[in-house]
């Protein structure tokens, strides 16, 4: 094997989603790098590898830019660095980034080792399509920070993967009733494991699930993509009832009449009011 930095996936839940070629770098490498050497321990031991003189180095998001270049140091010193994060694939939604940046700018030898994400297992799961997705990370904490979030991607044209809390879970449904309204969503939870679960609905309907079924474990959210709108024609329907009364009146009528952008059709309104 050749010294530098693999980027290796481990597990998310079920110990034999391991690849073949992870044993063999976790096995050969003589540092790991990982959020925390206690996780990275057991996942050694479940996996029967010695820790045995090997070098651990803690980087996680608050010291890695600083402790990725010890990283890069030990690799070019002759040493397999093996980097892993707590459960799945390195920089999902897990520290990495800054350490592959400072390889690319040293020309350090860089390479991934595949393996588990739970945001791809998710989508497969989900049964919502799967053709185009955008992954949005996790779902913010605080309330205005969390409907910002959500209302950013509502129009994105793909299904929507992000990464919840189970404590969190109601709350950012109530959310996603608001903005997502009956779009189809799903919840995966538990992936590999015994309890495995991934529930489709809209948020309403998950909420209540949910509110009597208290969820455990990490939860992946799931977004179907807006259904495509047909083009309406409503212009000369809308300057006749402007005719008939007020620009307010005429605008509700036509946004309730055809689910149509009321800022969108209010515009169009004072435009045609205007005589243009």
């Amino acid at each position: 094997m050749k010294n530098g930095i693999y980027l290796v996936a481990s597990p998310i839940g079920n110990m034999g989603d391991i690849s073949l070629r992870a044993l063999e770098v976790l096995k050969n490498a003589a540092v790991i790098a990982c959020e925390d050497s206690r996780i990275a321990k057991k996942l050694l031991s479940l996996l029967a590898i010695s820790s045995s003189g090997k070098i651990f180095v803690i980087m996680h998001d608050h010291n890695e830019e600083e402790t990725a270049q010890k990283v890069i140091d030990l690799a070019l010193a002759g040493n397999i660095v093996a980097y892993i994060s707590d459960a799945g694939s390195p920089l999902i939604s897990d520290p990495g980034y800054k350490l592959v940046r400072l390889c690319r700018k040293q020309n350090v030898y860089l390479t991934t080792v595949p393996g588990s994400c739970a945001a791809i297992c998710a989508l497969q799961l989900s049964g919502l399509p799967s053709d185009k997705f955008l992954f949005a990370g996790f779902i913010p904490n605080k309330d205005k920070a969390r409907k910002e979030t959500l209302s950013r991607y509502k129009d994105v044209e793909a299904t929507l993967i992000f990464y919840e809390t189970a404590n969190r879970l109601l709350k950012t449904l109530s959310t996603a009733a608001d903005i997502f309204g009956r779009r189809e969503m799903a919840v995966a939870r538990e992936i590999t494991k015994l309890y495995e679960e991934c529930r489709a609905g809209t948020a309403a309907e998950l909420a209540e699930y949910y509110a009597a079924n208290p969820p455990k474990g990490e939860i992946v959210l799931l977004v179907a993509p807006p259904e495509e709108k047909e083009t309406v024609d409503y212009q000369a329907e809308l300057a006749v009832e402007l005719q008939k009364g007020s620009l307010k009146t005429a605008v509700q009528k036509i946004t309730e009449k055809y689910g149509l952008n009321k800022n969108e059709v209010y515009q169009a309104a004072l435009e045609l009011k205007n005589g243009r």
